[in-house]
């Protein structure tokens, strides 16, 4: 949990939260992780915000957004790029719009291999109701053709927010690739998975002491989602007031 300043003199509200969550439409996400179903577990979860993050696009969001509509948490539409560095950050968009604007990008970067589903599983898009709407061609696993400074400003561009994701994992993360942290890439959050990592990552990093920290389940299948004591405090009950949250302090 982690506080920031409420200029406009609303009262903060504290959230809890999850936004790193794949659907079916990642190769590697559980095909019973439907944007329908991770809506209903989430309610059951009694989460307050929760990011859908398929990797390298956004092509669920809509199904996700029209089936939160049943349910009283805060959708917020995102996803976890690979990229050419090989990468993962979160991107966080604040309009539902603004995410599909830059799934078009990404998928236009993306390159251009045929997924194999036998390797990499399925890539399902669905409707709110379950019902599978089409698949995508292109394999979802591969990097994307865009370095992490130029991925900062087309994301802010478009009022969202990069989130070097699982930074401490030993594979696909900002230090396994690059070494260290550079500071001068455009972001304001980082996720740790491990809250007993966070202290000595600091240490080592001192960009992160400017950095606010988030922890998620990044959960490929439903029984993953399950996840207690993250809390965000927010300004504004909505998508773009988990924006502004995320943002650094410092």
């Amino acid at each position: 949990m982690f506080n920031k300043n409420h200029a406009d003199g609303n009262p903060p509200v504290e959230l809890t939260y999850d936004l790193h969550i794949h659907s079916c439409l990642s190769p590697c996400g559980s095909d019973d992780s439907t944007p329908a179903n991770i809506a209903g577990l989430a309610s059951i979860l009694e989460l307050d915000i929760i990011a859908l993050t398929d990797h390298n696009s956004c092509k669920n969001c809509p199904a996700f957004f029209k089936a939160a509509q049943e349910f009283n948490f805060i959708p917020v539409a995102g996803m976890e790029i690979m990229t050419e560095e090989e990468i993962h950050v979160l991107c966080l968009f604040a309009e539902l719009e603004a995410a599909m604007d830059f799934d078009e990008y990404v998928y236009s970067l993306l390159f251009p291999m045929k997924n194999d589903i036998k390797v990499f599983g399925n890539q399902f898009i669905m409707n709110e109701t379950d019902r599978i709407i089409g698949e995508v061609e292109n394999c979802l696993i591969n990097s994307v053709g865009i370095g992490l400074h130029l991925l900062a400003g087309e994301v802010k561009s478009r009022g969202g927010i990069i989130i070097p994701a699982h930074i401490e994992r030993a594979a696909f993360s900002l230090i396994s690739s690059l070494g260290f942290v550079p500071d001068d890439c455009g972001f304001d959050c980082v996720e740790i998975r491990s809250k007993e990592a966070v202290d000595n990552l600091k240490m080592q990093h001192e960009y992160l002491q400017k950095c606010n920290v988030i922890h998620n389940s990044d959960a490929h299948d439903l029984e993953s989602m399950s996840l207690e004591g993250n809390k965000l405090i927010v300004a504004e009950r909505s998508a773009q007031g988990v924006i502004e949250a995320l943002k650094a302090v410092n």
